[in-house]
């Protein structure tokens, strides 16, 4: 499975803002952008003005990183979110918040989205009764997303009852935190899917 190996705290510098890549790392002051918001490599912050292109770019990766998707399978949502009716950018964010990865950060069974791709590989959940190990699955409105048996006893999901009580999730997902299961009640409106992300521009990118 091909992903990005490299430092992430390098990409929320690239991008110039928080990604939150390193979970609850990214609350605390040993985040690396507190310490260091300037861009990485030797030549220190840029002064010239970027260009609509170069906009539109870095909205695209912001948005790739964010999820955890490389260029192809990215590009691959973006054709179908375009052929689908309503909203590009909106069917295009919708596609990528109902991954499987992403569904169970959204829970909070797992404080990052690299978290959550890493438990989802290993087989620690199921979907409407059935094993999966692929984090990219799309989950539909009214699946059901649980901790399999087998993994309930392990350590980490004994922790987890305590976190998932107090972690926030979005109006479109219910957990019951004693069953470690939760499920998706609704397809995830404009206004809660992540606001600081301009999808527009990715379209425009696209569209050129």
């Amino acid at each position: 499975m091909a992903r990005y190996n490299g430092p992430v705290c390098r990409l929320c510098r690239r991008e110039g803002m928080k990604l939150f890549l390193k979970g609850s790392r990214c609350y605390t002051k040993k985040c690396s952008f507190e310490r260091r918001a300037t861009p990485p490599g030797q030549h220190g912050v840029r002064r010239r003005k970027m260009s609509d292109y170069g906009t539109q770019l870095r909205e695209k990766q912001k948005v790739r990183r964010v999820y955890h998707v490389l260029e192809r399978q990215f590009r691959r949502y973006f054709d179908v979110a375009e052929a689908r009716p309503g909203v590009t950018g909106e069917n295009l964010l919708r596609l990528l918040e109902t991954r499987l990865d992403n569904v169970v950060f959204r829970m909070g069974f797992a404080t990052s989205r690299a978290q959550a791709r890493q438990l989802v590989s290993h087989g620690h959940f199921a979907v409407n009764g059935r094993a999966v190990t692929v984090p990219s699955i799309q989950v539909r409105e009214g699946d059901r997303v649980e901790v399999r048996e087998v993994s309930r006893k392990s350590e980490y999901f004994k922790t987890a009852k305590e976190t998932l009580r107090s972690a926030p999730r979005p109006d479109w997902v219910s957990v019951d935190v004693e069953k470690l299961a939760g499920s998706v009640t609704a397809l995830p409106r404009r206004d809660q899917m992540p606001a600081e992300i301009n999808e527009q521009l990715v379209v425009e990118y696209y569209s050129r």
